[in-house]
């Protein structure tokens, strides 16, 4: 049936901003029964932990990354949720509900209309039937990860850990299985830092498409299961369990009258598609919630590490209280030293060094002053089939190839692996995890523990400027291409493609540089043995290669100075 008293008023939404119309928040706290109207909690309610850390922007400032992270500089990612069930990519839970949108005709094809079937059914059906954490792991040990991440939450809001603050959590829900708290005891026991992604604190308005509805076709005007309430689980799956709770409640719904699918794509697009950071202004009691899921989340699983999918840190100045409770928590756990790192997005230049700048699928251009991360991903975050069958992975190259170039600027990267629905990853995942297996022993040493040179490198720009979302705006690299690390007084030159002349040309090692004034007494190929020919010329330091290629990836120049208390790294 239709509910247009709700949608009606929320289509006021387009007239009156959510954060300050004061009547449209009584308007829609009127009609809608689970809006809360409890105030957000202040930093001494949420009793937090003591220490030298204190809830504002100047004191989190003062926070330094680790040296176990600087020296760590690769971790692998599971970004693994109910999402990864219809193995139809990224945001199906939301797309699930925009009709016309291809993972929407997915949806409707393979499991029904999502009035009747909707997410949390998905929830529902993950099983993890394969899941091999164990193996998992292992495999990424050796493909080169030194620190390993989980996902807690995304924006579907399901806690993949034991939740006391969520009923909607993956013990309870779907695998029936602690998958935060099996991850952690796995990787500790490999000897691999731990942490976890948040991405909830957006599921208040990224989940509002589930109250919409078909605006054409046979299902016009049916209201999906967004309106799902605990009383309409009796004798179901979700029996006491409250849908209100996982999909956070209407607050940007949309309205009665939208006649075509492309009109409330739109609509959506326009509305509850906005990246808010902002505590809902229907909801304050929603970063209440967020806070105690998020202080659990950390406390009870010790993590090393807390990765923000936010711009800063989210809610306000709810973020600011998490931050600074883990803080102060590491440094009671580790013998009064801060060991934890928690990453966040898009710093204003005031706020930087509260936390580690983390770069979504992109990069730096130069050398940054702080330690900071790249997040990416081989595919799709979530699992998508048709990427396995178009073979569009990332390859093992690619993935060296932008560690390089990411370590050599004082970066980390931290890689996804997609991992299906039932807990396993495909075989060509598989060849570009084995591929890294091949290409970490011999030259990890150019790698791990080491620190930017005076310039990360040579070659023509390959990324214009510092931002998310631009690892595909690059060049292919060639031989002439190579990054810089600096470790126990050696200088280690990544040349990223072999060249056909089988001499590299180091132009920075020119004689005379007075970015390496010292001798170079031994230039060394990581994974062959003995020494190489060079000569240092006027322009260019030449090295003249082996015949015999130690691999197909990216090779390291291991160059020793006379000196070799010269070289001591940013």
């Amino acid at each position: 049936m239709k509910i247009s008293r709700r949608a009606a008023l929320s289509g006021l939404a387009a007239t009156f901003p959510l954060a300050s119309s004061a009547k449209l928040r009584a308007l829609m706290q009127a009609q809608n029964p689970i809006a809360s109207t409890t105030r957000v909690a202040t930093s001494a309610e949420r009793n937090l932990a003591k220490g030298p850390f204190q809830p504002t922007w100047e004191s989190l400032k003062q926070s330094k990354a680790p040296d176990w992270f600087r020296d760590a500089k690769f971790g692998m990612w599971a970004h693994w949720s109910a999402q990864c069930v219809p193995e139809q990519g990224d945001w199906y839970a939301r797309n699930m509900y925009m009709q016309g949108h291809e993972q929407n005709l997915y949806h409707v094809a393979h499991y029904g209309h999502p009035s009747v079937f909707g997410f949390k059914d998905i929830d529902h059906i993950w099983h993890a039937e394969n899941w091999q954490p164990e193996y998992i792991i292992d495999l990424y040990a050796k493909a080169g990860a030194k620190y390993f991440m989980g996902l807690a939450n995304h924006h579907d809001n399901l806690d993949c850990y034991d939740s006391t603050y969520q009923n909607w959590n993956s013990v309870k829900v779907g695998p029936k299985k602690d998958i935060i708290g099996t991850w952690a005891k796995i990787a500790r026991a490999k000897g691999l830092k731990f942490g976890a992604s948040n991405h909830t604190s957006h599921a208040w308005h990224w989940l509002q498409p589930a109250f919409g509805y078909d605006p054409e076709g046979p299902m016009a005007g049916v209201r999906y299961d967004g309106y799902a309430k605990r009383a309409d689980g009796k004798g179901k799956w979700w029996d006491g369990m409250d849908p209100q709770e996982l999909y956070v409640g209407p607050s940007i719904v949309m309205p009665d009258g939208i006649k075509t699918a492309k009109e409330a794509r739109d609509w959506h697009q326009a509305n509850d598609g906005k990246w808010h950071e902002d505590v809902p202004p229907l909801y304050p009691g929603f970063a209440n919630s967020w806070f105690l899921r998020t202080r659990e989340l950390v406390s009870k699983y010790d993590l090393d590490f807390l990765y923000f999918d936010d711009t800063e840190f989210p809610l306000e100045q709810t973020g600011l209280d998490v931050v600074a409770d883990y803080y102060n928590r590491n440094i009671q756990a580790r013998g009064g030293k801060l060991e934890a790192c928690v990453f966040a997005k898009g710093f204003n230049k005031e706020h930087l060094g509260a936390a580690v700048l983390d770069i979504e699928r992109g990069r730096s251009n130069d050398i940054l002053p702080l330690p900071w991360q790249t997040d990416t991903c081989i595919g799709d975050w979530h699992y998508n089939i048709d990427v396995l069958e178009k073979h569009r992975y990332k390859s093992a190259k690619t993935v060296i190839q932008m560690l390089a170039d990411i370590v050599s600027k004082n970066g980390n990267l931290m890689l996804n692996i997609p991992v299906k629905g039932d807990g396993t990853i495909d075989s060509d995942e598989m060849k570009v995890v084995t591929d890294l297996a091949t290409w970490f022993p011999a030259n990890g040493e150019a790698i791990y523990g080491t620190r930017p040179f005076k310039v990360s490198g040579e070659g023509p720009p390959d990324v214009v400027a510092t931002g998310n979302f631009n690892e595909n705006k690059g060049r292919p690299y060639t031989s002439e291409d190579m990054r810089f690390t600096v470790k126990d007084g050696r200088l280690y030159a990544i040349v990223m493609v072999w060249p056909d002349s089988g001499v590299v040309r180091i132009k920075s090692l020119a004689k005379g540089s007075d970015l390496f004034p010292s001798e170079v007494v031994k230039v060394e190929l990581l994974g062959a043995a003995g020494g190489l020919k060079f000569e240092r010329k006027a322009d260019a330091l030449e090295v003249t290669l082996p015949g015999q290629r130690p691999g197909e990836l990216a090779l390291a120049l291991r160059i020793t100075p006379a000196n070799l208390g010269m070289l001591k790294g940013a």
